[in-house]
């Protein structure tokens, strides 16, 4: 290597994600999963009962586990922006003074208190992963001759097929099993699942500009460019190769 030669990357390859289709995420290494999310139960409402019972099922599920799973739970500030939008256009639209007033008193307190205590908003998820393993190729990860540095270790196509049948019943049985605790689960869709990454990867921008409908764009992860001399095109060019 050229020492005179400058070292380029970007933070995109610090990011493990290759792609997002078909309801799954696909990493650089060629591992993937299914993302499901699940709701919440308030257990000190309970009754001593419904606790016992509640702690019973959850065990339950987790014996009857015969593959790995990752609990997630994201924490951020509560997002009213919607709301109090909703209440500056009935307060807009009130042609009362007084009811229009009693309506700008309650957003701007809405407002200060979420600022002053910081509420939090909580979600909760159920990451079920793919692992190469399953592909019956522990031999060639052994070896070493996978590289997750450079492309997939397989084709797209042939990890989304096998990743889907492998996933679907785990899928359906997790879901099943926090049925009968009370809680309700589903898989993210590739919608969601960029959605969720995009928050992740981009706390910030997230907070101000909110991702578009996945028919708005032809990837979800954008590919670097393609490196070496570009093929400059006028239209003496493309005439000439639409007559050839």
């Amino acid at each position: 290597m050229d020492p005179k030669l400058p070292i380029r990357s970007s933070t995109q390859e610090q990011v493990p994600l290759e792609n997002i289709r078909d309801n799954l995420f696909i990493l650089k290494d060629g591992n993937c999963g299914v993302v499901l999310s699940v709701s919440a139960l308030n257990f000190s409402l309970l009754s001593e009962t419904e606790q016992e019972a509640t702690i019973y099922a959850y065990a339950a599920l987790l014996n009857s586990l015969t593959f790995p799973i990752q609990i997630l739970t994201r924490s951020k500030q509560k997002d009213i922006s919607s709301y109090l939008a909703i209440l500056l256009e009935e307060e807009n639209k009130q042609k009362n003074p007084l009811l229009q007033g009693q309506i700008k008193k309650y957003r701007k307190f809405v407002e200060e208190m979420i600022k002053r205590n910081n509420v939090l908003d909580k979600d909760f998820y159920v990451v079920i992963p793919f692992s190469l393993y399953e592909l019956g190729a522990p031999q060639i990860i052994g070896k070493g001759l996978i590289s997750p540095k450079k492309s997939l270790p397989f084709s797209e196509n042939y990890i989304v097929e096998k990743a889907k049948i492998n996933l679907g019943p785990k899928k359906d049985q997790l879901i099943r099993q926090f049925g009968r605790i009370g809680l309700v689960a589903r898989q993210l869709n590739t919608q969601e699942l960029t959605a969720l990454f995009y928050e992740i990867y981009n706390p910030k921008q997230a907070e101000r500009q909110k991702i578009s409908a996945d028919n708005q764009y032809s990837s979800p992860i954008v590919q670097p460019a393609p490196s070496g001399p570009r093929l400059k095109l006028n239209r003496q060019t493309i005439s000439t190769n639409g007559a050839s």
